[in-house]
């Protein structure tokens, strides 16, 4: 059971304060010695799942970290707690609440939420009280155009997400003797500022191949339906359709393009593992691409955790649901902070700051180092085909464990 979490929902009516354990006001946090983080994360709204996610990966953290002695700081060990509040899914709450907690809880060092564009609404609040924020939820590439000194990412940016999708594709064509510049692209986003990115990064790298979109559409704000974008697919036929709309738009996009047998050589999504597409939609969901940050395959480990695989064990012995990368990189974000700390010996957050942008970490999830402008620059992201029920690694090659399987079979031939 994880301990030695403080849980706050803030709602209009007024604030419930849940402690996982015994209650205690947040003036005896000091007294108790503990190292205290703030985050506002989606529990409730549209990011409610990825929330959830978010803040597992958080709570794990803090039990492992205290299970193994705290967080050391001139040789005093420390044990570390997260004031939590629901920014329920909205940019202008979670910024009220960081507000809050830098200037009423008094946390020194701030995690990330969870979505680009909720991280974009808080970053220049603690920019604007000098207070480290380490993230693992927010990939926009336009976060680390703005000079902030503050905000550091341990995952890859967003544009990262699916270019690798339009590489194996393009390999896969040019292994059958085909001219990757006769492949199309369709792309269907949400309209945030994730999947923007992510767009972006596909575009930029079917130009590479010269291959042409097709079909350029932006889904409702209530992510309930494609029907019009996917007319749209069946009449141009894109060889690759991408869709990029969090766990709620791998949800529909799988859902509809099933239901309504569209027939596209390659589906590529992102948040698929977040939003259990397998266990959800079963041979459904066989054969879609999905971009990942993280895999508990890959060899690496870390001294709180152990090997990938040890990590992901323990987290879904925890939580008793299947461990995906936006739990791991959350987790990751809080070691990243216990490091830098420890390597700081002090709380003064300046010292800890320019402890965080001189790391050079090996963690389950990855390597952490970042560049002059908070991203971290040391890590691949991770391609995944759905086949067989399993989300199989077709990229990078060192750590593929299957080709990909492309083009898809057409619906009225599969199984």
């Amino acid at each position: 059971m994880v301990m030695g979490i403080e849980f706050r929902i803030c709602a209009c009516v007024g604030i419930a304060v849940l402690w996982a354990g015994l209650t205690v006001p947040a003036a005896a946090t000091a007294q108790e010695d503990a190292i205290v983080l703030g985050a506002a994360v989606s529990l409730t709204g549209k990011y409610s799942i990825d929330g959830k996610n978010t803040k597992d990966g958080y709570d794990l953290a803090v039990q492992r970290i205290n299970e193994s002695g705290g967080v050391k700081v001139a040789g005093k060990a420390h044990r570390l707690k997260i004031v939590f509040y629901d920014d329920e899914s909205t940019s202008a709450r979670a910024a009220q609440l960081v507000e809050r907690l830098i200037n009423q809880d008094g946390v020194q060092f701030v995690l990330g939420p969870y979505s680009s564009g909720i991280t974009k609404a808080i970053a220049p609040v603690t920019e604007k009280y000098r207070i480290p924020m380490i993230e693992g939820n927010g990939a926009d590439r336009a976060l680390f155009t703005h000079g902030y000194k503050y905000l550091f990412a341990v995952l890859s940016t967003s544009d990262f997400y699916l270019r690798p999708a339009i590489t194996v594709l393009a390999e896969s064509a040019q292994a059958a003797g085909q001219d990757p510049k006769s492949l199309k692209v369709g792309i269907i986003i949400e309209n945030d500022d994730f999947s923007q990115d992510v767009r972006d990064g596909v575009i930029e790298e079917a130009s590479k191949w010269g291959m042409r979109v097709v079909v350029d559409d932006r889904l409702p704000p209530e992510l309930n339906d494609m029907s019009s974008a996917l007319t749209k697919v069946k009449a141009l036929k894109p060889d690759v359709l991408v869709v990029s709309g969090h766990a709620k738009g791998a949800v529909l996009a799988v859902r509809q393009v099933s239901e309504q047998r569209v027939d596209v050589r390659a589906l590529a999504l992102t948040q698929c593992d977040a939003a259990q597409i397998i266990e959800k939609f079963a041979r459904a969901a066989e054969y879609a691409l999905c971009a990942s940050q993280w895999d508990r395959r890959l060899s690496y480990s870390d001294r709180w955790f152990g090997t990938a695989e040890d990590y992901a064990r323990m987290f879904e012995k925890e939580f008793k649901y299947p461990v995906n990368y936006g739990s791991a990189e959350s987790t990751a974000a809080v070691l990243t902070f216990v490091d830098a700390i420890e390597r700081a010996g002090s709380l003064d957050r300046e010292k800890v700051r320019d402890a965080i942008a001189s790391t050079d970490l090996m963690t389950f999830y990855g390597p952490i180092r970042f560049d002059a402008t908070g991203k971290n620059i040391a890590k691949s992201m991770v391609l995944y085909q759905v086949q067989g029920g399993q989300y199989m690694v077709v990229a990078p090659g060192k750590w593929a464990n299957a080709k990909a399987i492309y083009p898809a079979p057409a619906w009225d031939q599969r199984k």
